[in-house]
């Protein structure tokens, strides 16, 4: 078969939602994938990520076992074992999609997709070893992102590695520099220093974790401190000479240049969405500053027939936002009116420990567009659960309009809240108060009783602190 309904050009979480809803909706519909099904999230991301970082959690339970009552001797990190089952998470996870594609009949073609037009791609399948034009009504674009790396610094795989390296390391590094504290960053530079690995993380901005509140990268940056790491803010990373037995960085910062040595150098700058190779300036596909594409609100591209979501568009690089925008994508072609997503009302997620979970405005942002707000806050040091589990660290912080009571913005940092934020996130979707999270009666005892306690902060109702 080589006409489609719908042609998919990537099968990360963006694109296999597309396919999945596309199929729901009786479309015929084929997904074009030149790796493993899932994607980066699945394969090289989110997923084989958060495994590391449990076992990282279970490691330094075991180490302060006499804590909980008793006894582990001879605790020691395996980094091979830690990655094999880091690596069959992800494997688990992808055979996981392959079968939902099979279940919604979607002919799965692996293969490097380049557009001929707004209705045809030309497919190099890999299996069939031949190039095939296939046509559809609709392509939807959605090829996601890879590393970024410094001009000075260029990934190597060995001396300066990627987040792909850092996945599937043989052996732990004595040292390691990682440069971005982002959330890819952060969680490399906590998992390998609480394997005993020292770490130092190099932020150029005046925080790390930058895009959340300052309070909350207060709190993160404390708690990486204490755990050892060496934090570097307001630091520009100059050159790194790899010839040496230690890679050498040069670094300046407010007190002068410094250099600093370590075994292995990770690039945590961001990333590149995968626009190039994909034919788009021969179709003449609109682009925003040179890599990403333009879209309207149902993520139509200015070509009849072409689409983009997820990384390569100009919106939040997270899985769940790709999701969320290949579902209304789809709804959109088949004719179902979807309310386009609301991009304020977005969650973020950084898996380090504490856990950082947020969502809307910061202070630093309120405060910036005039707004005039109030702040409840309260902290998990007097939270009878977070006592009881032996997780204190950590507030969840709450901007609430003063004129209106609605919630603006919610920042939690503590044990589980990336567990915690989709209620906020799905109140503020409907308008919700802090008078509202106040007289919406909370189990006890939880950590989520936080959030009612920081409800009242904000209101100086506070019972507990």
């Amino acid at each position: 078969m080589d006409r489609f309904d719908i042609i998919v050009v990537g099968s990360g979480p963006g694109g296999y939602v597309a396919a999945i809803r596309a199929s729901q909706l009786g479309k015929s519909v084929a997904i074009v994938e030149r790796s493993e099904v899932g994607g980066i999230c699945l394969n090289w991301g989110c997923i084989p990520t958060k495994a590391l970082l449990k076992s990282a959690q279970a490691y330094t339970y075991a180490l302060h076992a006499a804590e909980y009552g008793f006894e582990a001797a001879d605790v020691k990190p395996d980094i091979v074992k830690m990655v094999d089952r880091s690596r069959g998470v992800a494997a688990q996870m992808s055979k996981g999609v392959e079968f939902l594609l099979k279940k919604n009949k979607i002919t799965l073609i692996h293969g490097d997709a380049v557009l001929r037009s707004g209705h045809s791609v030309e497919v190099n399948d890999f299996e069939a070893g031949k190039k095939t034009v296939y046509e559809a009504d609709h392509i939807i674009l959605a090829v996601g992102s890879r590393a970024n790396s410094l001009p000075f610094a260029p990934i190597d795989g060995e001396r300066i590695i990627s987040y792909r390296q850092a996945l599937i390391p043989d052996k732990l590094p004595k040292s390691l520099a990682v440069i971005g504290s982002g959330a890819i960053g952060s969680e490399f530079a906590f998992f390998y220093r609480s394997l005993g690995v020292e770490v130092y993380l190099i932020e150029y901005l005046d925080r790390i974790l930058p895009l959340e509140d300052d309070d909350v990268s207060a709190q993160i940056s404390r708690s990486f401190r204490k755990a050892g790491m060496k934090v570097m803010t307001a630091a520009q990373v100059k050159s790194v000479d790899t010839s040496g037995e230690l890679c050498k960085l040069t670094v300046e910062t407010k007190k002068g240049v410094e250099t600093i040595e370590a075994e292995t150098v990770l690039s945590a700058v961001g990333v590149i969405p995968n626009t190039d190779y994909l034919g788009l300036e021969e179709v003449g596909v609109e682009m925003v500053r040179g890599r990403k594409i333009k879209v309207d609100e149902y993520y139509r591209t200015n070509v009849e027939g072409v689409y983009a979501i997820g990384d390569i568009i100009p919106t939040q690089a997270l899985a769940h936002v790709a999701s969320a925008e290949a579902i209304c994508c789809v709804e959109a072609i088949c004719g179902l009116a979807p309310k386009p997503l609301d991009y304020g009302n977005v969650p973020g997620c950084t898996y380090v420990s504490p856990e950082v979970a947020s969502v809307g405005m910061t202070e630093r942002a309120a405060k910036e567009v005039g707004i005039d707000y109030k702040v409840g806050k309260f902290f998990f040091l007097a939270s009878g659960k977070a006592v009881a589990a032996g997780e204190k660290d950590g507030f969840v912080k709450l901007i609430v309009d003063a004129a209106t009571d609605k919630v603006l913005g919610a920042h939690l940092v503590g044990a589980n809240v990336t567990e915690m934020i989709s209620g906020i996130v799905a109140g503020r979707n409907v308008g919700m108060t802090a008078s509202d999270l106040i007289h919406s009666i909370h189990p006890h005892p939880t950590m989520s009783e936080a959030i009612m306690e920081a409800a009242e902060a904000s209101h100086g109702e506070c019972i507990h602190q």
